[in-house]
């Protein structure tokens, strides 16, 4: 009898579910929270969620949408006066040009990541990932059948990626490379320079290129480049984006990728059999946020900095080697020195610390011994949860000795 299979009372035997889906590795991530929200005094530094209500001119322009009455079905790529202004946002702060029929609104920029890699990946393609990595990226490559090259990502390396190892990784099976900049977990931005020889690796293998810029407007030390912007004409490039970080408006679910135009027509058509379309009020309150005002975005990115700076003064005091992230928000600390791995730690932290934290390991291979912390909460559980932190590692390291 195969997994999952059950015999009913007729005898006949059900169609068991998908082996794909339910062999699906599960968010350790989310193992942790849900950890940490059965406990009532946990400090969460685990979610990669802002702790800033989303602006209210926002939320009041999904309000009056739905009070106009602006309820009903959009067209599949998004409404046209919200792909126009994202158009120009692109082209004004990303520094590349885009034209609205480049532009499709997704269900946030996870369904982007989907559609894209659906768009491209058959099943048995290969696609390089890095690692650590956000660990949808690879649930995406399973649901779809594709086969992961891993490309690491080191403090050796700056945990940037190296040229060295993409070009022993790729095979003639390989067809998309994704980069993650400012990454999640790292927080690390890839230099211009650096990002010219990605994308030249990636045109001389003949590989289309993946870039994840969901955190483009979170960055701290004025070095963001967003790959459109220094991308050949008629590049093989799609960049995704969304609200979620940028705008506080992860559950409003509003996210967009910028495409060959022939490849942003292809997803579009793609979207009718998925969702249609993302729902009207809050495409809506996606144009209010990129039309209006911008300086609530350099106040959060400004509170994440501060964040960053003491709490690396925390970790350094502590002995625990970070990385100093020059975007998004999340600091990557070794917690190697404990001599647990990593997710054993996170769920031992949460017991005895009342802590969350999210394990090195749910983000890859190379992940083991690190956790990543979350800037995205308050500065007081920042603080307070981070020295519980180095106190458990201490303690754990001298119960070793």
């Amino acid at each position: 009898m195969r997994p999952h299979e059950t015999i009913t009372r007729s005898g006949e035997r059900p169609t068991p579910p998908s082996s794909i889906a339910s062999s699906m590795p599960v968010s350790r991530i989310r193992e942790v929270m849900e950890l940490a929200w059965a406990d009532p005094e946990a400090i969460h530094l685990e979610v990669g969620e802002p702790n800033f209500p989303t602006p209210e001119h926002i939320v009041e322009a999904a309000h009056e949408a739905a009070r106009m009455g602006l309820t009903r079905y959009a067209p599949n790529a998004g409404l046209p006066v919200l792909r126009e202004a994202l158009a120009e946002k692109v082209t004004r702060r990303n520094r590349y040009g885009a034209r609205p029929e480049q532009v499709v609104v997704t269900q946030g920029g996870i369904q982007a990541l989907y559609l894209t890699l659906r768009a491209l990946l058959e099943p048995g393609d290969e696609v390089l990932l890095p690692d650590p990595a956000w660990p949808n990226y690879r649930m995406i490559a399973h649901l779809l059948g594709a086969r992961v090259l891993a490309y690491p990502l080191v403090a050796e390396g700056g945990f940037l990626p190296r040229l060295e190892d993409l070009e022993r990784l790729v095979t003639p099976r390989t067809r998309a490379i994704l980069v993650n900049s400012p990454s999640n977990p790292l927080g690390t931005v890839v230099p211009r320079e650096l990002m010219e020889g990605l994308l030249a690796f990636a045109r001389r293998r003949g590989l289309w290129f993946v870039s994840d810029e969901v955190y483009d407007e979170v960055v701290f030390d004025d070095v963001f480049v967003s790959a459109g912007s220094v991308a050949d004409p008629g590049e093989r490039l799609v960049s995704i984006y969304s609200f979620s970080k940028v705008y506080a408006m992860t559950g409003w679910r509003v996210g967009y990728l910028v495409a060959p135009p022939d490849l942003a027509k292809l997803v579009t058509g793609m979207q009718e059999p998925i969702i249609s379309c993302v729902n009207t009020p809050a495409q809506m309150a996606a144009l209010a946020a990129v039309t209006g005002p911008q300086d609530l975005v350099r106040e959060m990115s400004d509170s994440y900095r501060v964040r960053r700076d003491e709490l690396l003064g925390v970790l350094d005091r502590g002995g625990l080697p970070s990385s100093r992230p020059s975007g998004a928000f999340y600091v990557w600390t070794s917690v190697s020195e404990a001599g647990v791995p990593s997710m054993d730690f996170a769920r031992s932290l949460i017991e005895r610390e009342h802590v969350a934290v999210a394990p090195g390991s749910a983000f890859g291979e190379l992940g083991e011994g690190y956790v990543r912390l979350s800037l995205a909460s308050s500065r007081q559980d920042l603080l307070e949860g981070t020295s519980r932190l180095v106190r458990f590692v201490r303690l754990l390291g001298e119960a070793r000795c």
